[in-house]
């Protein structure tokens, strides 16, 4: 499971072991969107910026607010989106941010009426673009709260709910066992056809 703790999110082993199986199930989904134009960069950054509010990760947060101030958003705007405040969001960009929101509010369980709405405002193909932006920012918001809770246990100061053996074993996995998987994932999909466009995968 995920555990959440004054915001921050952090994975058991199992569940990491999970999402990145998942993620990289769906690498070609990545590239799809990367390349497909159909959620620009700003666009793009906002639903970042939208689970990563939720999740609390200061590395993403640091990282991505560049990334929308290089993308031409304020940072008035960037400043309303860190405190889940969406005022400023264009008709067409705020179901996909709302949707993002709720789904890390609900640790990547949508309820069956958001992800009707996403499919039905953008449809099939904009929609596993957007899902494919909140599975990557998931991932790394997790594993980089999980590194600040092994920083804090180092200071003698534990997260609560956060284990010692997860944290070390995830950091492990990070390193020797995720690039790998990621790897056959890419080379997986290269050799088998895409998934029909209107499959949508939510873990």
């Amino acid at each position: 499971m995920i555990k959440t703790q004054a915001r921050k999110r952090v994975f058991t082993t199992a569940a990491f072991t999970a999402h990145v199986s998942d993620t990289a199930a769906h690498m070609s989904d990545m590239r799809a969107a990367s390349r497909g134009g159909r959620v620009d960069r700003a666009f793009a950054e906002k639903i970042m910026l939208a689970v990563t509010q939720v999740n609390g990760c200061r590395y993403c947060e640091y990282g991505h607010t560049r990334m929308a101030l290089e993308a031409g958003i304020p940072a008035d705007e960037i400043r309303q989106l860190m405190a889940g405040e969406f005022d400023s969001l264009t008709e067409r960009e705020a179901v996909a941010v709302l949707f993002a929101q709720h789904y890390a509010e609900t640790g990547g369980r949508p309820t069956p009426e958001a992800q009707q709405r996403l499919l039905d405002t953008y449809g099939p193909d904009t929609a596993r673009d957007i899902m494919a932006y909140i599975r990557m920012i998931t991932l790394g918001n997790v594993v980089g709260n999980t590194f600040d809770a092994l920083l804090a246990r180092l200071t003698l100061r534990p997260v609560p709910g956060s284990r010692f053996r997860d944290e070390v074993g995830i950091l492990a996995l990070t390193v020797c066992w995720a690039p790998v998987v990621f790897v056959k994932g890419m080379m997986t999909r290269r050799t088998h056809r895409p998934s029909p466009a209107t499959q949508i995968s939510y873990s």
